[in-house]
């Protein structure tokens, strides 16, 4: 890896397809197997040795305060005012902090888990054999390769690698990497796919963030140690201060999150008091 190389984590988004979870709660710091996906990132970029305001940096807006907050002097924090820019209005945004160097970006909402390599190593193949000069981005093989979104035949997996020379010249204007830089690079011949052989989940729909949350259970029981159980729980999450007493099954149940001994939950993400989303997988 580059040693002058910082990372970039977008944590802006509202999150409305996981609304109403994300109602009082940015997507950014939605637990995924008892851990927010905020927290994940970060702990991928320590497994690269990128840690501190320094090398590292978030970006909020939506619920910015929370995001503010979770994040502390553990890295650089880029709050937007208004609406979020977008992923490549933020780096933009982001720009005299980056200051000349290549720059790691992920998406704070990409689960990924690779049983070969730990979280940072596992991305690592980014940086092999770059020139500095190419836009990389890690993907894996698309169901149908030729379909929109897809580059190289692969679909976007949540991390890129991008030169100072494209960074340098975005506008700080509410705009995505797709459109102002990937497809450009494409276009060039200057766009690279590193394949990721792991597990991904982009986390942005109920059915992908219960998913994500099944697969970080390793298909068992995850339940916080601050949380009681006294009902059935079969291939579930269970957050920090949260009751069960009823019956789960495939189901995230949220810190601080009760379920009565009168009920059956299957395929759903259990939070606040008593509120409920549906969660299985469409089709």
């Amino acid at each position: 890896m580059p040693p002058e190389v910082c990372a970039v984590v977008l944590a802006a988004g509202e999150g409305t397809r996981l609304r109403p979870l994300t109602e009082h709660v940015p997507k950014a710091l939605c637990p995924v197997g008892n851990v927010p996906l905020l927290d994940r990132a970060l702990a991928r970029l320590a497994g690269l040795d990128l840690t501190g305001p320094g090398r590292v940096a978030v970006n909020a807006c939506y619920l910015a305060d929370q995001v503010v907050a979770h994040v502390g002097d553990r890295a650089h924090l880029s709050v937007e005012p208004g609406e979020p820019l977008g992923t490549a209005g933020g780096v933009a945004n982001l720009r005299n902090w980056i200051d000349g160097r290549p720059v790691l970006v992920g998406n704070a909402d990409a689960y990924l888990a690779d049983p070969a390599a730990p979280p940072g190593p596992d991305v690592a193949a980014l940086f092999d054999g770059w020139d500095g000069h190419t836009v990389r981005l890690l993907g894996q093989p698309a169901a149908d390769p030729t379909a929109p979104g897809t580059f190289d035949g692969h679909r976007f997996t949540g991390f890129s690698l991008l030169p100072w020379r494209l960074v340098r010249d975005l506008p700080v204007v509410f705009s995505d990497l797709v459109r102002a830089l990937w497809r450009p690079a494409e276009a060039a011949g200057e766009l690279e796919v590193v394949p990721y052989p792991g597990t991904f989940f982009d986390t942005g729909t109920p059915a992908d963030y219960l998913a994500a949350n099944l697969h970080a259970a390793g298909g068992g029981v995850l339940v916080e140690a601050s949380a009681t159980v006294t009902g059935h729980c079969v291939e579930s999450v269970v957050g920090a201060g949260a009751r069960v007493s009823g019956d789960v099954c495939r189901t995230v149940v949220w810190p601080g999150a009760v379920v009565r001994d009168t009920e059956r939950l299957h395929d759903v993400i259990r939070f606040g008091d008593g509120r409920t989303v549906p969660a299985a997988a469409q089709g």
